[in-house]
C-alpha cells in the first residue's frame, strides 16, 4: 500500500477524501469532520481555526489538507515546517470544483481508483453545471445569513454567492470581499437599508444553527421576502456534494 498519511483539516474535504476511496490514509480530522460516519476512529486534531498542531506532527502525515478560509495563514505555514505536502485548496464557484477533483487525483493518484473516481465527480458535476446556466431565471436578490449577535453574510466573491449566483439569486449587500479575510463575510446591522430590497432569505443551519424559532425575526427584517430553511451544508461544502447542491438548490428556486 501506499505510504499516505493524511490528514484533513477541512470538513468538505474530508468527505471528498472518502469519496475518492482515501478513507484507509485518514489519519486525522478536525471536530467539524462528520461527514461520512464512519468517522469515529480518525483522531480529532482540534477544529479548522484552533488546530492542534502537537497532534498533527504526532500523526506524522505526508499530507495536510487545508482551505484559504476555513483554516489560519499562521496554521499552514506552521504546518510547512514539518509536513512534507500541504495542499491548499479555495475553491470559489462550484465549477472550482472540476479543478479541486484533478487537484487530489494529481496529489493521490497512485491510489488504484482515485483517479477514476475523481473523474466521476468531474463527470456527475459537468452535468449538473450545463443543467443550471445562468439566466434561465429572473434576477432575486437574496440574503444569506452565516450568523446572528452580530448579524454576518456572504461577499459576492465566495463559494455560496457564486453557487447561487447560477440560479439568478444575487445575494446582498453588492459587495467582494478580496481573495481572504473577514471582508469576504461581512458583518452588517439590522436595519441595514438593503434588506428591504432582499426578495428571498435563505436561513443555513450552519454554521449558525438557524431553525424555526428564527423565522419571524428575519421575516420582520426582510418583510418583501420568502424564508426558506435549508441546509448549510448545500451552500459551503464543495467537493463531492456540488452536483447533489446544485440539483436541490435548482429544485427549490424552480418551486412554486
Amino acid at each position: 500500500m501506499p505510504k499516505i498519511r493524511i490528514v484533513s483539516l477541512v470538513p468538505s474535504l474530508t468527505e471528498l477524501v472518502c469519496a475518492l476511496g482515501l478513507r484507509p490514509w485518514l489519519v486525522g480530522r478536525t471536530g467539524f469532520c462528520i461527514h461520512p460516519a464512519d468517522l469515529a476512529e480518525v483522531p480529532k486534531v482540534g477544529g479548522t481555526k484552533d488546530v492542534r498542531l502537537d497532534r498533527v506532527r504526532a500523526l506524522a502525515p505526508t499530507h495536510v489538507l487545508v482551505n484559504v478560509d476555513e483554516n489560519r495563514l499562521d496554521t499552514v505555514q506552521a504546518l510547512r515546517a514539518f509536513v512534507p505536502e500541504v495542499l491548499v485548496t479555495h475553491p470559489c464557484a462550484p465549477e472550482d470544483n472540476l479543478a479541486l477533483f484533478a487537484q487530489f487525483a494529481q496529489a493521490f493518484g497512485e491510489v488504484p481508483g482515485v483517479a477514476d473516481r475523481a473523474e466521476a465527480l468531474a463527470q456527475a458535476l459537468r452535468a449538473e453545471l450545463d443543467a443550471t446556466p445562468p439566466g434561465r431565471h429572473p434576477p432575486e436578490p437574496v440574503w444569506v445569513p452565516i450568523w446572528r449577535e452580530p448579524w454576518m453574510t456572504v461577499a459576492r466573491d465566495t463559494y455560496i454567492a457564486r453557487l447561487l449566483a447560477r440560479l439568478d439569486w444575487h445575494t446582498l449587500p453588492d459587495v467582494e470581499g478580496g481573495p481572504t479575510g473577514a471582508a469576504r463575510y461581512p458583518a452588517h446591522a439590522a436595519d441595514a437599508p438593503w434588506l428591504a430590497q432582499v426578495r428571498r432569505v435563505l436561513l443555513p443551519s450552519e454554521p449558525y444553527r438557524f431553525g424555526p424559532e428564527h423565522l419571524a425575526e428575519v421575516q420582520s427584517l426582510c418583510p418583501q421576502a420568502r424564508v426558506h430553511l435549508v441546509e448549510g451544508e448545500w451552500l459551503s461544502w464543495y467537493g463531492p456534494r456540488a452536483a447533489q447542491a446544485l440539483r436541490v438548490l435548482r429544485a427549490l428556486r424552480e418551486s412554486p
